[in-house]
């Protein structure tokens, strides 16, 4: 039985200029121990959807219109606040975006690494400080004894995305959700963060679902990927097939991005126009206006996943209907 299990999850923003449909109706699972990579440009619904999960989308505007998210039994969506408390934080962890705006520039860093821990576990303060200088010293922290009652302000980002890596694994969480850990963050940095990653995932046990636009981070780092686009789900699959055989337009063009994939000297490659306006409904295929393989059919009908093979979804319907 996977870990978790997220069934037509839709949560739309209600604004004064109309309802933005920031995720419609996906559906996907989580195993135990296993890597789920969640890609997609800016605006796909990728952050969203964990948000969701994690009870953190603000109502108003944001409203979740249906779905479940089955933890280990348990709909995090609709059980009561109490219950979203003790899985939230201890069992579901999440490292957010930006180390810069997540930690309270208020509080020094060792307060901020206790509260999980004096929260859940209810032990002592000297207990829940030793344990957080431990974890300090686990994620790369040099000299974590003379850091930890420092203030954010007096690290570097990251050093700061550690902090906020040490915050999310402190209670040994079955769930990680790591949103986009590494974007501002330099390439080498950026290595350490994804190896630490890897090797607390080994240490723990846990599930991660990892979200991220770069396709290049999630080759090295995930079992399967699912490819969002417009708030759905386009493509999903293992991460070799994803990588060696895509189905999906969109899924290719975002291959062709990657500048390591392009040959020395030619201009790079660049999705043509912008994605859709989630405000007004979309009759057809999400990608269409972008796509190089348009049909008048694929401005009018919607396509929805469609098995390519046993562990290989994609919703595209000219790969469907074996055309491309």
């Amino acid at each position: 039985m996977p870990l978790l299990t997220v069934t037509d999850l839709r949560t739309w923003f209600h604004t004064r200029n109309g309802v933005y449909r920031a995720v419609d109706g996906i559906s996907f699972s989580v195993e135990r121990g296993e890597t789920l990579g969640i890609v997609g440009e800016s605006g796909s619904g990728k952050s969203v959807t964990c948000y969701s999960i994690m009870g953190l989308v603000p109502t108003p505007p944001g409203r979740i219109e249906s779905g479940t998210a089955l933890f280990d039994g348990v709909d995090l969506l609709h059980c009561s606040p109490k219950q979203a408390r003790s899985i939230r934080g201890k069992r579901v962890a999440m490292i957010f975006q930006d180390p810069m705006t997540s930690l309270n520039p208020y509080l020094r860093i060792s307060e901020q690494l206790i509260e999980p821990l004096l929260i859940h576990e209810k032990i002592s303060r000297r207990e829940a400080l030793s344990r957080a200088l431990a974890m300090l010293e686990e994620v790369g922290i040099n000299d974590a004894a003379q850091r930890i009652h420092l203030y954010p302000h007096e690290f570097s980002g990251g050093m700061r995305q550690r902090v906020m890596i040490a915050m999310a694994l402190i209670t040994k969480p079955e769930l990680l959700i790591a949103d986009e850990p590494t974007t501002a963050l330099d390439v080498t940095v950026q290595a350490q963060i994804l190896e630490l990653i890897k090797k607390m995932q080994r240490e723990l046990g846990m599930a991660v679902i990892f979200i991220t636009h770069d396709l290049g981070v999630v080759s090295g780092l995930c079992d399967r990927v699912q490819v969002m686009y417009a708030g759905r789900i386009v493509e999903t699959a293992d991460t070799r097939t994803l990588f060696y055989s895509p189905k999906h337009p969109y899924t290719r063009a975002l291959q062709r991005s990657i500048p390591s994939m392009q040959d020395k000297g030619t201009e790079l490659f660049t999705i043509p126009g912008m994605p859709p306006d989630l405000s007004k409904p979309i009759a057809g295929c999400a990608f269409a206006p972008r796509c190089e393989y348009v049909t008048a059919r694929c401005q009018a009908e919607k396509p929805e996943l469609g098995p390519v093979s046993a562990t290989h979804d994609q919703a595209c319907l000219r790969v469907q209907a074996g055309e491309l």
